[in-house]
């Protein structure tokens, strides 16, 4: 018979507390060991960089240390030639905006590891730094979205908002440049190569922790073919979330074909129903995101320009995106702006 059974309940809650104690304080010293070897590994770090750039040292004096740690102190790990070399990296990415190394002992040392060596400038290296601590992502949330190339689509959507987002958007909710993205990568969906609407939504259900990875942790999931019912009629909402920044219901409709025109009509629907029958008096106007396989700009444009709703139209891609193109656009879209400053 199972322990707990034999318990009172008055054991029961004092024998729980004692072991989420014991938890809390595992995870305080795992925490303070890693602020530490951070801590460590910066210092080290720096005095490898000065010796180095002050002429105290020759390049191959690293060799040298490395070799001593080795046989000196053989139980010290990660103090090789190469692990010494990211130390002084890491202090040399950082030692110029003290307003970030006082971030650094917020991330384990194999968060930054991933840091140095996936991004290409201190610019995605800071965005991602700060959104790990922001949105406390483990090491391997952190790297499937380097891997997934957040920073380049977070960017891109922040400067063609206009491209995918209704005025009205922009209006009721200034402060969503961010919350949304112009393309979302769902590498996580198990999807049959041919699959229907139920399907897509259903994959994303099961995923849901991966789901709201990818779009952001002021995501709550509220429900799956949300039922609205209007005159005697019901009509249901293939997913429902609440932004808890933007405190506003986000209707997500989800089309595994090219965006068309009529599906705004849909969603402006839906967007009225909520605001008339499920919104609180404190909550702001609700959202609607239509998620579709593929889009073109102009039709989504044109489309967008009279909607009197806050609509999002969106695409969606099932394997992980080329990091090379996605910077090539991300440079191209930066060029652009120039130019577009320069006739001004």
């Amino acid at each position: 018979m199972h322990m707990k059974a034999n318990l009172s309940k008055t054991l029961q809650s004092d024998f729980s507390g004692i072991v989420t104690e014991i938890r809390t304080a595992q995870q305080k010293a795992l925490q303070q060991v890693n602020q530490e070897l951070v801590l460590l590994y910066w210092r080290i770090g720096q005095r490898i960089s000065e010796r180095l750039q002050s002429a105290v040292w020759g390049e191959g004096v690293v060799d040298q240390l490395a070799a001593y740690i080795k046989e000196q102190a053989p139980e010290l790990k990660g103090f090789t030639r190469r692990g010494l070399y990211r130390m002084r990296q890491f202090y040399e990415a950082y030692a110029e905006d003290k307003k970030v190394s006082t971030l650094l002992t917020q991330l384990p040392w194999t968060a930054h590891l991933h840091l140095l060596s996936k991004t290409s400038s201190a610019e995605e290296r800071q965005f991602y730094l700060q959104l790990a601590i922001k949105e406390k992502y483990s090491v391997r949330e952190l790297e499937r979205q380097i891997d997934s190339g957040y920073y380049e689509r977070y960017m891109l959507a922040k400067g063609r908002q206009e491209a995918f987002v209704s005025t009205a958007m922009a209006q009721i909710h200034p402060n969503s440049p961010g919350a949304f993205l112009d393309t979302y990568v769902l590498d996580f969906l198990d999807l049959p190569q041919l699959h229907s609407e139920q399907d897509f939504q259903q994959s994303i259900v099961s995923n849901l922790k991966n789901f709201i990875l990818e779009a952001g942790r002021d995501f709550s999931f509220v429900g799956q073919n949300y039922r609205l019912q209007v005159g005697d009629k019901d009509f249901y909402i293939d997913l429902l979330f609440y932004h808890r920044g933007l405190q506003s219901l986000v209707a997500f409709e989800l089309k595994i074909t090219e965006f068309k025109p009529e599906y705004i009509g849909q969603l402006d629907f839906y967007l009225e129903a909520l605001d008339r029958e499920v919104k609180k008096e404190h909550e702001k106007p609700s959202i609607g995101v239509l998620l579709c396989k593929s889009k073109n700009d102009e039709i989504v444009k044109f489309s967008l320009s009279r909607s009197l709703s806050p609509t999002l139209i969106a695409q969606y891609e099932t394997a992980l995106i080329d990091k090379n193109l996605l910077k090539q656009k991300l440079h191209e879209f930066y060029e652009l702006e120039q130019l577009k400053e320069k006739d001004e």
